[in-house]
């Protein structure tokens, strides 16, 4: 049987595999049928926690639809929560090594507790060719740039935060459907490798209000590289501060784009939902 761990940082759930003592070797087949919310254990997708030649630990994160993806903010909290309360490690400064290089994760303890992590999440990309995406020259940064969709111009500002972000300004997010453009925008020419799709409400000028659709799950409830995403288009829009409280579906991260070293801290919550067991063959 195959050991598993369930757990969510802004009710962004996945399922956390210790392949520091397990090994996977189909982990794109078992994100598929694991995830599945009716027949499977039900989640975004699934995270590896592995050993690392260049880091403490190292992530690989599989979409529901099996896809790797590069990056997850709120997985890389998860994982830091999971490391230290399961006796993997002691230490409360962690290097986390991903699809998008190194990160780096401090945890606050009480009581023997993480209480919240904050991570690194590192510089933003801002250029096409960094994003990757072909509105524009490879040079240029993609701001508020138009974007054609069934037939109607929307507004993108595009980020890459390790993997691509395509950031829209709402008047009101939560009364919208985000499936529909969710889905043109992911799948737009325009992004070669997809693109996770932020549409933003601004409340005030350190308050944003948010909701995702994410390459490969479709909408989730939180997306942590997607609300640094959002704080930066949002500083580059005009529309919010470099410290900004990011509300999403599930819970608040705090987003903070440093001036002085132009990255990105996020700092949230991570929780435990349950432990499991899925059978070898299915």
């Amino acid at each position: 049987m195959l050991k598993f761990t369930k757990m969510q940082g802004a009710g962004n759930d996945y399922l956390y595999i210790d392949c520091t003592r397990q090994m996977i070797n189909n982990p794109a087949e078992l994100a598929v049928a694991m995830s599945k919310r009716h027949f499977g254990a039900g989640a975004d997708g699934i995270v590896l926690i592995c050993p690392s030649s260049s880091g403490d630990f190292r992530m690989r994160i599989f979409n529901a639809d099996g896809s790797e993806a590069e990056m997850c903010g709120n997985a890389s909290r998860c994982i830091g929560k999971y490391v230290y309360e399961r006796g993997l490690t002691d230490k409360t400064e962690l290097t986390l090594e991903t699809g998008a290089g190194l990160k780096y994760l401090t945890l606050h303890v009480e009581n023997g507790k993480v209480n919240t992590v904050t991570v690194d999440m590192g510089e933003p990309r801002l250029t096409g060719a960094e994003i990757p995406t072909r509105l524009g020259k490879p040079e240029e940064r993609i701001i508020d740039r138009p974007l054609s969709i069934d037939g109607t111009e929307v507004r993108i500002t595009a980020v890459s935060m390790g993997n691509p972000h395509a950031v829209l300004f709402v008047p009101n997010v939560a009364g919208m459907d985000i499936e529909t453009p969710g889905k043109q925008i992911e799948n737009h020419p325009a992004f070669p490798r997809r693109t996770n799709v932020e549409f933003i409400e601004t409340v005030t000028h350190e308050r944003l209000k948010m909701r995702v659709w994410e390459r490969g799950s479709g909408e989730t409830w939180a997306c942590g590289t997607g609300a640094c995403a959002a704080v930066v288009a949002g500083v580059l829009n005009g529309r919010c501060s470099r410290s900004t409280t990011v509300a999403l579906r599930g819970g608040e991260l705090f987003i903070e784009w440093n001036p002085a070293d132009n990255r990105v801290y996020m700092t949230g919550a991570a929780a435990f939902v349950y432990d499991g067991e899925w059978p070898d063959k299915q």
